[in-house]
């Protein structure tokens, strides 16, 4: 005897579109709580705009060099300078952090990832 091939029916998943993160109200844009989130962390990826503010950056790294010498003046340029090289540093760290943290099995960062991360760069012994 022959035999029937079975079929199996697939249930074709909706495409989501963009109201999936947005509902629309009376014509204002409102965003669901629980998509609000990655559309922030998506905006802060395109940007390249410094995130942590100018000033307080300034007077912490300024109060940070009187610990080593004191009546030192800096430039506004070399403060910028500073500002970059430490936001770089802080998002690999953050990077690799993460990466830390995916093979784990988790998706939340802890300090043992901070850790484990500076651990496998040399950092700290």
């Amino acid at each position: 005897g022959g035999r029937r091939r079975r079929r199996r029916r697939r249930k074709r998943r909706r495409r989501r579109s963009a109201s999936v993160f947005y509902h629309v109200l009376s014509g204002e844009l409102n965003l669901r709580e629980s998509c609000s989130g990655i559309i922030e962390f998506r905006r802060y990826q395109k940007s390249t705009e410094l995130l942590i503010r100018k000033l307080p950056f300034s007077a912490s790294s300024e109060r940070f060099a009187q610990d080593f010498k004191t009546d030192l003046r800096f430039q506004s340029s070399a403060v910028m300078a500073l500002q970059e090289a430490s936001e770089a540093y802080l998002v690999g760290l953050f990077e690799d952090t993460n990466l830390c943290a995916i093979h784990a099995k988790r998706v939340t960062i802890m300090p043992k990832d901070i850790q484990l991360a500076r651990r496998i760069r040399g950092e700290r012994a």
